[in-house]
């Protein structure tokens, strides 16, 4: 569980929070107030040298919310690296295209749901 992060980034985590995309803020909407199983949310979190669009440490879930130079051959390896380094410090990294946010959030609000609650009953919290 990461609990240290590159102090570097608190600024623009912050910058981040203020100016969250369409999809960003669409997802926030169903993620704040621990409405997804009284579980808590962080947006635009810093953790190890990354900043997470969404973390929940309960469940230790990381939620991306990708826009197109995600689907990019540079970004695609940057996405690699970057979930892997989260799995190897024991989070899970959930992975959304922003049109599948704008269009389908139930869906979305759905698979995240899910995961948490498999994430409850795997550990027994």
């Amino acid at each position: 569980m990461p609990k240290s992060y590159n102090s570097i980034l608190k600024q623009p985590a912050r910058d981040l929070r203020k100016n969250m995309t369409d999809a960003e803020q669409k997802l926030w909407q169903r993620l704040r107030r621990k409405q997804i199983l009284g579980m808590q949310f962080y947006r635009q979190k810093p953790l190890l040298n990354f900043i997470v669009d969404f973390y929940c440490p309960a469940a230790k879930l990381v939620i991306e919310c990708d826009g197109s130079q995600h689907h990019t051959e540079e970004g695609l390896l940057a996405d690699q690296i970057r979930d892997y380094v989260l799995n190897e410090a024991g989070l899970m990294v959930l992975r959304f295209d922003n049109r599948q946010i704008l269009l389908e959030i139930d869906v979305v609000c759905s698979v995240i749901f899910d995961q948490i609650k498999n994430k409850i009953n795997d550990t027994g919290t």
